[in-house]
């Protein structure tokens, strides 16, 4: 073997690397934006985490938001409301379970686990009917004091647990949480 042929393959070897790795480069910019265009756009990014003031709702009221399109409830309960949601048996319930909706991650349904707050005063829920989608109608309507839908006649506590109708669920409590004394921050 002489010194022309050990150059030889150095040289082909070099061009071979070379090659493939500009054919890398391309392919990697050609699939790019591609795989880009995947990603949410800005508006739907913006949408995914609101901030709510809460310093004007009072007592035994509440304030209706729109998040990812649906509304969402935000209700300051009076210690009467906490009291009777808080005296419910989880066997009483339709759904005693939180499934995965639960802010803390917890897998029942009690009053506790629904409320963001250990005075059990902010209730936040998605306000959407787990029958047929309706919106319920709140401030103390239903057999239970808390929420009914009118459409199908679907009770719910004043937790916002299922009670009594056609709905299999609990209203989904969403992820939230407090930013400060008066501002609730959804997603």
């Amino acid at each position: 073997m002489s010194h022309a042929d050990d150059t030889e393959g150095t040289r082909r070897d070099f061009l071979y690397y070379a090659t493939a790795g500009a054919g890398a480069v391309a392919a990697g910019a050609a699939v790019w934006p591609l795989v880009n265009q995947m990603n949410p756009s800005a508006d739907v990014r913006a949408l995914s985490s609101i901030r709510v003031d809460i310093g004007g709702v009072s007592e035994g009221t509440q304030l209706t938001v729109q998040w990812l399109g649906k509304p969402v409830f935000i209700r300051h309960r009076t210690q009467e409301e906490i009291e009777q949601a808080r005296s419910v048996e989880l066997s009483d319930l339709v759904d005693p379970i939180a499934r995965n909706e639960n802010i803390q991650g917890q897998a029942d349904a009690t009053d506790e686990n629904r409320t963001l707050d250990e005075e059990g005063r902010w209730l936040v829920m998605m306000g959407v009917c787990t029958h047929l989608g309706c919106v319920p109608l709140g401030n103390g309507a239903g057999d239970f004091g808390g929420w009914f839908c009118p459409c199908h006649g679907s009770h719910y506590d004043t937790a916002g647990r299922m009670r009594r109708g056609p709905a299999p669920q609990n209203l989904p409590v969403p992820v939230a949480g407090f930013d400060g004394e008066t501002t609730i921050v959804l997603g």
